[in-house]
């Protein structure tokens, strides 16, 4: 075999492990939000996203010491990190999760994918990015799936717990859009892996802070079944998938990563419909349609200005 066969088989390889390792970030974040709603029957909202974040803390340490050895942050990269910590994983966290006490899994899941509609316009604001023809399209219908998710027809607008939960949510998915702004903005010294377990360090510290404020002392009722959710929700459910995110980003292309992750909010509507037996409505799924449609309109196609 000619040198050149062999480059080209290696770099197969690469893209099928890339491919794989998307496949269970799409199944691991998909699974995360019905995970998180069983979850509140033995704990309380943010106690749930504390212990979590200090399981996958642990195993973020272990994977870094066992594959890449531990780097401490560049001092550059510590706005980033800070940002990152208190916008998504804990503002975007604690949101998210008070929401599920009154917001079906599935709806969650797919009301938190709009931060990908809302991270182009704040690129927009304040990295000067143009928005092309194909992105306002993609944002078009990415709002009409928000007028079918609360059609005054289908939507419980006279229940304040509905009404509040949802708003959480949008609210979330606005504080994870500014996360990717300032991601995509930033000119990284380390690796975003790198980063990861001192950033789930911060985060399990702050998210603890937060529960005792709130909350007071961590009142959870230890089962089985609520440690082992507890341990897909630290382990699989975000220190693996927050790995394999990684690898696979690094091999595969953007517009690949994007439009693979496009299958997470379906995969919590699966999954919730498995783990909860929550049924999606029919405006939930045409919401899905048109929110999946115009993400992948958005992030396919050349991406000059006007295109």
């Amino acid at each position: 075999m000619r040198p050149a066969e062999r480059q080209t088989d290696r770099s197969g390889k690469l893209n099928v492990r890339a491919l794989l390792l998307l496949m269970v970030v799409v199944l691991a974040w998909g699974s995360m939000w019905p995970v998180n709603k069983a979850l509140l029957a033995y704990m309380s909202p943010i106690w749930s996203v504390a212990l979590r974040t200090y399981i996958s803390m642990l195993t973020l340490f272990a994977i870094s010491l066992c594959l890449t050895g531990l780097v401490l942050p560049a001092r550059q990269d510590l706005p980033v990190l800070i940002s990152m910590v208190v916008l998504h994983m804990v503002a975007f966290t604690i949101l998210s999760q008070l929401a599920l006490q009154w917001v079906p899994a599935g709806r969650s899941a797919v009301l938190a994918y709009t931060s990908v509609l809302w991270a182009p316009i704040g690129a927009g604001v304040f990295l000067g990015e143009t928005l092309s023809r194909r992105r306002i399209l993609g944002l078009g219908l990415g709002i009409l799936g928000l007028m079918a998710i609360f059609n005054p027809f289908t939507f419980q607008w006279g229940d304040p717990n509905a009404v509040l939960g949802n708003a959480l949510l949008l609210l979330a998915a606005m504080l994870w859009a500014a996360s990717i702004v300032h991601n995509r903005g930033h000119l990284w010294r380390s690796t975003p892996f790198q980063l990861a377990p001192w950033q789930a360090l911060l985060a399990a510290l702050l998210l603890t802070l937060a529960a005792w404020s709130i909350e007071g002392p961590p009142q959870v009722t230890w089962t089985w079944h609520a440690l082992l959710l507890l341990l897909f929700a630290g382990i699989p459910g975000t220190a693996i998938a927050y790995w394999a995110a990684a690898v696979s980003s690094s091999e595969l292309p953007a517009a690949t990563t994007s439009l693979g992750l496009l299958a997470t909010p379906a995969v919590s509507v699966a999954v919730a419909l498995v783990l909860l037996g929550e049924a999606p409505s029919l405006s939930l799924l045409l919401a899905l349609a048109l929110l999946i449609g115009g993400i992948a309109v958005g992030a396919t196609g050349p991406g000059r200005p006007g295109s």
